[in-house]
């Protein structure tokens, strides 16, 4: 065991079990995370502790902001304190489509979710963390997972694309107030991830990253994302924050 503690929202499944199962092999003890207690992350909590480490399913919509403080506290409880928070749970449009057709209800969804909780869990974490003493040797950090839309427009998932904008810009504004208190905030930006949310569309992603609409001709994987998590949050990265980390094999680099 290394000492570290992560708690990585959305776990039960996707990016966010590919950054647990990553993070495990670190040998940090990871509480995970899901919206309800079912099997799906009952299943997620098996597999982190088939890994030699400790693991605790932490259950709470993370868009309920007055449940924060007290799911941190159960972390914490469980696992010891936490070292890490990777804010990885998000949604996705209720219908693509026409901005011009976006319902204030999927906007304010996509907002609370990929935006709002992020910034206050955050907040939370923050709050939390700063304090306590914390050994020197342990490195503290945050790693958001927003998206290339936050850069890139998608017009049929507009209002997605507005939330990880915003999320993206809460990573900037996290780094610079935490700087000082020495706890790292980096953003990472997937590509074209093959998850559950882009299941309906996967088909033609592969296709289009064959063709080249992707440096590296091939669709990542939440195991890819993991990784690069694993690794920021590790502290592979030493002497750095506030970066944004383009994982999209190439997809927003410039061309002619």
């Amino acid at each position: 065991m290394s000492g570290q503690v992560a708690l990585v929202t959305g776990s039960s499944r996707g990016i966010g079990l590919g950054a647990a199962v990553a993070l495990a092999r670190e040998g940090f003890a990871i509480a995970l995370n899901g919206p309800v207690l079912d099997d799906e992350l009952k299943a997620a909590v098996e597999t982190i502790q088939a890994e030699g480490v400790l693991a605790h399913a932490v259950a709470f919509d993370v868009s309920d902001l007055s449940a924060h403080t007290s799911k941190i506290a159960q972390a914490e409880e469980a696992l010891g304190p936490l070292t890490t928070l990777v804010n990885n749970a998000g949604v996705g449009v209720m219908e693509r489509g026409d901005p011009l057709d976006v319902t204030e209800a999927s906007y304010d969804r996509c907002q609370a979710v990929n935006a709002k909780a992020v910034f206050f869990l955050t907040q939370a974490f923050a709050k939390c963390v700063t304090a306590r003493s914390r050994p020197e040797d342990l490195f503290h950090s945050v790693v958001n997972v927003t998206s290339s839309n936050a850069v890139a427009v998608a017009e049929p998932r507009s209002e997605y694309c507005v939330s990880k904008a915003a999320a993206a810009m809460a990573s900037k504004a996290w780094a610079v107030r935490l700087g000082r208190e020495n706890i790292a905030v980096y953003d990472v930006q997937p590509g074209l991830i093959a998850t559950d949310m882009t299941a309906a569309v996967i088909d033609q992603y592969h296709k289009r990253a064959e063709d080249g609409l992707t440096l590296l001709p091939r669709i990542g994987t939440p195991q890819d994302m993991g990784a690069i998590i694993a690794a920021l949050a590790a502290g592979k990265l030493p002497y750095t924050t506030g970066q944004t980390i383009s994982a999209d094999a190439g997809l927003l680099v410039p061309r002619f």
